[in-house]
């Protein structure tokens, strides 16, 4: 019922780990995936090691609707993570190597790498709206996005997904310009901040973060629906996914499947057998046999 083939990949079901949560090493890959995530996305991963930004570097809104974050692409680098992806890839689900780079060549190189590793694709990270030089700074050139999703389509045989930014006025040229991609993933985090009024002071050490969670989902959904409406590009939602329905709200809006982050950080990784049962739920409920059945389905009324 909750199977699908996106790039001739296979998912148990829709909903993929989104980069960016419990996805640095390979252990806590396996146990997201044996939580019930139909397949991983890692963490971003650049040429060198990068320490990222210091503390704090997460606020939580209240009532549960997202959290800030500036992590500052911390990572292992490119070099040390080739045994992360083997263990990943013992729990049998499809893992998507993430990667940012600040030139075409950056992401050819790492892209090769993901690839020698093992992984099953690579997600270009043309979105982080906190990192100087990299995502969002990268990924609102329309020119070098379409070069950097060139090359490394070249580059690598395994699928591309080019996961884009919110945090523009050009939306669906961004989108054109990376349309080269296996798929378009929508919509990385939105630039946001937060002052603690009695400091008198910005929250986050880097002032200005990256806004998630449930407060950012029509903004995804609305994405997701004008890109999927424009292009003949596989389109993966993501951005608020907490319920069954968001997920569903997400397929029906044109997505062939969801990733899953800030959820799990505030519910915990039970949080994808919750989303599967309530899908299922719903389509059982409403005579649906299949995932395909709603993809896109509030385009054609």
């Amino acid at each position: 019922m909750l199977s699908v083939s996106l790039n001739g990949m296979f998912f148990k079901n829709p909903l993929i780990l989104a980069s960016g949560i419990l996805d640095e090493s390979g252990d806590t890959m396996v146990r997201i995936a044996r939580a019930g995530a139909g397949g991983i996305v890692t963490k971003s991963i650049g040429s060198k090691e990068r320490a990222g930004y210091p503390n704090p570097v997460i606020y939580e809104l209240p009532d549960g609707m997202g959290i800030i974050n500036a992590i500052g692409l911390a990572n292992p680098g490119i070099d040390s993570y080739g045994d992360e992806i083997k263990i990943a890839k013992t729990a049998g689900v499809p893992v998507i190597g993430s990667i940012f780079g600040s030139s075409p060549e950056e992401f050819v190189f790492l892209a090769k790498k993901m690839e020698r590793y093992g992984v099953d694709a690579v997600e270009l990270n043309l979105s982080c709206p906190h990192a100087r030089g990299y995502g969002m700074e990268v990924g609102t050139d329309k020119e070098l996005v379409e070069e950097i999703v060139s090359e490394v389509k070249k580059a690598v045989r395994v699928p591309v997904w080019a996961k884009l930014t919110p945090n523009t006025h050009s939306l669906i040229e961004i989108a054109t310009s990376a349309s080269a991609a296996d798929a378009l993933v929508l919509i990385n985090t939105v630039r946001g901040m937060a002052i603690d009024i009695d400091a008198r002071l910005p929250v986050l050490s880097n002032r200005v973060g990256g806004l998630s969670g449930p407060c950012i989902k029509p903004i995804g959904i609305r994405a997701v629906y004008e890109v999927s409406s424009e292009l003949n590009v596989p389109v993966i939602g993501v951005g608020g996914v907490t319920s069954g329905r968001d997920a569903i709200e997400y397929i029906m809006a044109g997505a062939k499947a969801v990733e899953v982050g800030t959820a799990v950080y505030l519910r915990g990784i039970s949080v994808f057998s919750q989303i599967v049962r309530e899908m299922e739920e719903w389509m059982l409920k409403n005579d649906v046999g299949g995932v395909e059945e709603l993809v896109g389905v509030a385009q054609r009324r």
